[in-house]
């Protein structure tokens, strides 16, 4: 059984909530942020970033190979997301070392969430896979 951890949230940089697990050797942290300028919220569509930084942990190399994501809006609505690598790069990370990209993410509604896998090979063939935290998504005019 992997070890997944608990998902953990944190105040981040810009006041922004940052979320964070580890899990097998590797920690995610995801920092999502509405975009109101690329949002039209009149035609139902808003617009999030998100930042994301994946440490090393372990004591070999690793490649992300692949990456899975699960993307519920306000209404319950699912979208799964897979594909190779993270924006386009299959990226290796060394022991210690970080890789960090940015992305996106559209709904139609003020609010969701998101969460995830990243399917891993070390440099000696072995496949593994780390949870990607799920992260929670909502316009900054929305109180829960």
């Amino acid at each position: 059984m992997p070890n997944i951890g608990p998902t953990i949230g944190e105040p981040a940089a810009n006041g922004l909530f940052g979320w964070h697990v580890t899990s097998n050797t590797m920690n995610v942290r995801v920092v999502p942020e509405y975009l109101p300028k690329r949002s039209s919220p009149e035609q139902d569509f808003h617009a999030f970033s998100y930042h994301v930084t994946i440490t090393n942990l372990g004591h070999e190399s690793v490649q992300l190979l692949r990456r899975q994501w699960t993307i519920t809006d306000g209404n319950g609505v699912i979208d799964i997301v897979e594909g190779e690598g993270v924006v386009g790069i299959q990226p290796r990370i060394k022991p210690g070392e970080s890789y960090e990209y940015h992305s996106g993410c559209p709904l139609r509604t003020t609010t969701g969430y998101m969460s995830g896998w990243y399917f891993f090979e070390t440099e000696k063939g072995a496949a593994f896979r780390c949870r990607i935290p799920a992260i929670f998504l909502r316009h900054d005019k929305v109180r829960h």
